[in-house]
Formats: structure tokens, C-alpha cells, sequence
């Protein structure tokens, strides 16, 4: 078939071969962004929560546990664990778009 829905070749085409092996200064900006508004939402849950004279476990353990994102090794900023890879860690730019929405939405 020719034309905008022709098949291509696995070889060729595909794509395993369209996701680049690292991710780009623009992305890595974006991750860096996300991860502080993460930041940024605990602590306004923190000082919301303080200022109200209670607190909750899981933010308590999310503080403890977790690093901010100026703290983060670049390793943990730009991969995530995939015990199917060789080495464990897997980059997030391969991740699934549709994953995303099921974190966020």
C-alpha cells in the first residue's frame, strides 16, 4: 500500500528504532520540572497541614524517604528500575506515554 498508512518494514521502521538511546537537554529539563513541582506540591501540603496542627503518615514517610529533586543522582532523575533489563534500570523516555496518564490522571 503506498500512502500516509503503508506497512513498514520491522527492520526499518518500528519503534525500537525511533527512541533515541539518550534523551535531550529540552527533556531532561521537562523531568527536572516535574520533579520539583513535586517538590513544591509536599511542601505546601507540609506547611498547609502543619499550620492546621496535624499531620499525615504517608507525607511523613514520602519526606523521610524521598529525596528532592536537587538531591537526586542524575541516574534516579532520568531512569527508573525494570527488572527485565540488564542492568535494572531502564530510561524514562522509553516509558509509555499512556503510563503517564494512568499516574496522573
Amino acid at each position: 500500500m503506498f500512502g500516509p498508512f503503508r506497512a513498514t518494514s520491522p527492520l526499518s521502521g518500528g519503534l525500537l528504532w525511533k527512541i533515541p538511546f539518550r534523551l535531550s537537554p529540552t527533556q531532561k529539563a521537562r523531568q527536572r520540572k516535574r520533579l520539583r513541582c513535586i517538590d513544591t506540591v509536599i511542601s505546601v501540603l507540609d506547611t498547609a497541614l502543619k499550620k492546621q496542627g496535624s499531620s499525615v503518615k504517608e507525607l511523613e514517610r514520602w519526606k523521610a524517604e524521598m529525596p528532592r529533586e536537587e538531591e537526586m543522582r542524575p541516574k534516579d532523575k532520568y531512569t527508573v528500575f525494570d527488572r527485565k533489563e540488564k542492568k535494572y534500570r531502564k530510561g524514562i523516555h522509553s516509558e509509555s506515554s499512556i503510563v503517564w496518564g494512568l499516574v496522573i490522571g
